[in-house]
This record gives structure tokens, sequence and C-alpha cells, in this order.
């Protein structure tokens, strides 16, 4: 191995000691006769101090590094200076007094800053993408979807499941999205189709007797964007036999809740999962898959507009629709403007308008608020 530790792992308890380290340069700082570098890898960062003692050689290459050169350091391992020590960084209590250092590979100025979180264009960021996946950010968030997929498969292992690798080419089958397909050379004019998900594979499965599978699956999809879904992506894929709706709910409600507790070291707010009806959960939240964290729920006035002169509601509610309303409580000194905004913002999602009514003490004001009797206004 060219290093002895990796730029995460140096603790105070292990001063004195002598290491090579290996990675990136995160970021240099000149102090008069020293240097400080923050030598970075997948692990972590470790500051290493240049001082003016090395020898000639190894001082001038010291002096030649810049942000992301690849070098290789050794040298000793000592705690920081009282005062000194960087809370931010988990090696933060100790850096490395450098006796020599080695350039592996140069580097030219990137072209976005590299050791700040700061927004970059997301076509800069895909051209020069070796360099966005260098970004702790990036890094972080592929090592948290490793561990995410390494706990749901010890987890399900647990539980008695089998993990089977499904095929990629397959018959084009009569579902919902249109398949990618490719063309087969051995066969002219016939084409194997990309899976949408293999759900008639599952199935295979399922019949055959495997009881409980389940498969980290690739999914291809040739369809328009999403919000939530692009071409290919990748699904959990759970099938079970001889089981209950009651069994799936169980399964996968502790599938999360241990997932989250284990992996990211998060908090779920609230266990067993809340469980609404279709009905209910349109009724209140407007959504199949509501963020129950949004505390404006709808609220049904139909009954208490459905008899006012006011023709949009009423005509509506007589045609067997129904009139809901936003609470926003604290918005009711909005200007006009803000108002007139959110009317259009409304609009751009597809509604036609947006009435708003704003309570106050001295009672109701809005554009529509004559179409109402004191009693509705009140109720």
């Amino acid at each position: 191995m060219m290093k002895s530790h990796t730029c995460g792992q140096l603790r105070a308890g292990d001063a004195g000691a002598r290491v090579t380290l290996a990675g990136w340069v995160h970021r240099r700082r000149d102090h008069g006769g020293l240097a400080f570098v923050d030598l970075r890898d997948r692990w972590g960062i470790t500051q290493v101090v240049f001082g003016p003692n090395m020898p000639p050689e190894a001082r001038e290459r010291a002096e030649r590094l810049r942000n992301e050169y690849v070098v290789r350091v050794t040298g000793q391992v000592r705690t920081r200076p009282e005062g000194l020590s960087n809370k931010a960084l988990e090696t933060g209590e100790i850096e490395v007094v450098a006796s020599d250092v080695e350039i592996l590979n140069e580097s030219k100025t990137p072209v976005f800053y590299l050791n700040e979180e700061v927004e970059i264009d997301e076509s800069l960021r895909l051209k020069y993408r070796y360099l966005d996946l260098r970004r702790q950010r990036m890094q972080r968030n592929i090592i948290l979807r490793h561990e995410v997929v390494r706990f749901i498969r010890n987890h399900l292992s647990d539980q008695g499941f089998v993990e089977i690798e499904t095929p990629i080419l397959i018959k084009s089958t009569p579902e919902g999205a249109r398949d990618y397909v490719v063309p087969s050379r051995l066969h002219p004019g016939s084409f194997y189709a990309l899976p949408q998900s293999p759900q008639q594979l599952k199935q295979l499965l399922m019949v055959s007797g495997f009881e409980r599978y389940f498969q980290i699956a690739r999914c291809f999809r040739d369809e328009d964007q999403r919000s939530d879904r692009q071409p290919e992506f990748t699904q959990l894929d759970v099938e079970m036999s001889f089981v209950d709706r009651e069994d799936i709910l169980q399964l996968t409600e502790r599938l999360f809740v241990d997932l989250v507790a284990a992996v990211p070291k998060k908090r779920i707010l609230q266990t067993p999962f809340p469980r609404f009806t279709y009905r209910e959960a349109m009724d209140r939240f407007g959504s199949d898959k509501p963020d129950i964290r949004f505390a404006m729920e709808l609220v049904d006035l139909s009954d208490l507009v459905g008899e006012s002169s006011f023709r949009v509601f009423a005509d509506t509610v007589a045609s067997g629709g129904c009139v809901k309303a936003v609470v926003a409580p604290g918005a009711g000194d909005y200007t006009r403007r803000q108002l007139d905004e959110l009317g259009e913002l409304a609009k751009r999602f597809g509604a036609k308008g947006l009435a708003w009514l704003v309570v106050e003490e001295a009672g109701v004001r809005s554009p529509i608020a004559k179409f109402f009797g004191d009693e509705q206004k009140e109720a």
C-alpha cells in the first residue's frame, strides 16, 4: 500500500506515530515559513504541516503544491496546540508534521471550487463529472446509497428473503410505460426490451415456490421526464407468497424504521406509521403520497358556500364538486401584490384562479366577501 492510514483515521492516540498519507490537496494556507495543507481522501481530511526543517528537495516540492494535486506525504503525528483543534473534523485534534512529500500527479486549476459548498451550474458539473464526484457532498451521497442498499440486503436476508437477479433483455410485454428496445444481431428485425420493472419475472419466481424474493432492480422507461422519474432508475422489488396486506405493511414499515435508525442516524417522528385510506389522503392533503408534516391541510367548505350567491362556488357544489380552502395562519398581512402572485402560482399548476379571504379583527376582507352573509363569514 502507498499509505499507512487514511486521511480520516488518525486520532490523538496516534500522536508520535510515523505515518504515510496519500490523497488530494484540498486547501493550502501559507503562514511565513510554515505551510498548512488539508489532505483529502474518501475517508476524510487531515491537516499536514510543512515546516522549515524539511530537507531542501522536499521543501521545494511542498512549495509547488496547489489545490487538487495528488500527493503522498510522510511525517509524524502530533496533537495540535491548545486551542487550535478543529472540532469540525474528526481528525481535528491532530496534525501530521511532514518530513517528505511526493507529487504523484499535478493538477490544472479546477473550473469550480471543490473545497467550498457553493451552487454550481448543473451543466458545468456534468461536463466535469470527475471533479463533481470529488466534492464531499457527492461522495457522501454515493456512500449513503451504498450503506442503504447494504442494509436492505442484510435486513431482508435476515427475514428469509432470497436475492435473485432477473434478466435485463426480455420479450416486450404490454404494460403501462413505453419500452426501450434493443435490436437483435442474430435475429434481424427482432428486438429485446429493457424491463420497465421485472413484474412478470417476479410472478414467475412466486409460482416457482421461492415465496420470498427481493432485488435491487434496474428499470427502464422510455417516457417523458418527471420530477421523480428518469429514463433509468433503481427500485427495490419485493415479492411474497402466502401473506396478506398486513404482512406487507408491517414488513415495509419495519424495514424503513430500522433503516433510518441504522444508516442516516435520523429520528422518525412517529411510529407506528399513521395509515390513511386513499379518500382520506385526497380529502385532507390533495395527494395520495402526502407529506404529513405540511400543516396546511385542505378544509372542505362546500356546505358553507354551496348556498351562497357566488356562482363559481354554488355551481361547483350543485354539479357534485366541492370547494376546499387552505388556511394560512399569519398570512393576513399579505399585500395585494403578494396575493396576486399566489393566484398566478396556482394557475401555473393548473388551477383557473385563486380566491382569497383575509380574516381580521374587523371581520372578513376579500373581493368575494360581498357574496356571503354574516353567518357564512363567521362560519
